[in-house]
């Protein structure tokens, strides 16, 4: 079996600027997801797809493939997220003859998510699932979730069913996409253009490790965790 990793990695972020290669814990933001994808071993090889020159230079010093760069339209805002897989794709089958079995995206906007996540999402392939995605519960609940009228007065967002039972422990579970895994084989990501299809898995993550970094907030926080992370480790070693 070979498993593409791919890690999309534009250079016009905008909520924090320059994410993607800012200093995250001592190590730019994407050195976390490219060491996590080379420390498992199904990943049979990662590629970093960009269209900044800096970004390029920055995984290729942590030992990401590099082999072409994107063109620039696919790097806007209003990029689709599949684009640039799609693009990554074809270049490597026209240039290279390449095609993986499987294809894994891995944001690098995920640095929490661990080699064990990624080993764990694969081997529900193993077990006969053709996609999965990395998913955790939703906080809040959607019941908790309100909306504010014109007036200024709030009204539930959704309503949940009626029961006397208001409690949060009682509310059935839900969960969210954590951006963190994306798997799908070669062939299916081609045809469907997407990693969520009706038959697609869950691979259930905490929510320690499943921050999505959007936000300079997202940022410290992360940096906290893995700082936190690094002194314990230390302290046990």
């Amino acid at each position: 079996m070979t498993l593409l990793a791919i890690i999309p990695a534009r250079g016009g972020s905008k909520g924090v600027p320059r994410k993607n290669i800012k200093l995250l814990a001592g190590k730019p933001l994407i050195a976390w997801t490219i060491e996590a994808a080379h420390a498992c071993p199904d990943v049979s090889r990662v590629i970093v797809t960009t269209e900044d020159d800096e970004i390029a230079s920055v995984a290729k010093e942590w030992n990401a493939d590099v082999p072409f760069m994107r063109p620039a339209e696919l790097g806007q805002d209003d990029t689709s997220g599949m684009a640039p897989i799609l693009h990554t794709l074809q270049w490597l089958a026209e240039n290279e003859n390449y095609r993986p079995d499987w294809v894994m995206v891995l944001q690098a906007t995920s640095p929490l998510r661990t080699a064990e996540d990624i080993a764990e999402a694969i081997t529900l392939t193993k077990a006969g699932a053709t996609s999965v995605v990395s998913v955790t519960e939703a906080n809040p609940h959607p019941y908790l979730m309100k909306q504010i009228r014109e007036d200024g007065t709030l009204q539930a967002f959704i309503i949940p069913p009626k029961t006397s039972d208001t409690r949060r422990q009682a509310f059935p579970a839900v969960y969210a996409l954590n951006g963190a895994i994306y798997l799908n084989t070669y062939e299916s990501v081609l045809k469907n253009e997407t990693f969520l299809l009706p038959d697609t898995h869950a691979y259930i993550m905490p929510p320690e490790r499943s921050i999505d970094i959007d936000t300079l907030w997202d940022f410290h926080l992360a940096d906290l965790i893995l700082r936190y992370q690094a002194t314990l480790n230390n302290t046990k070693g």
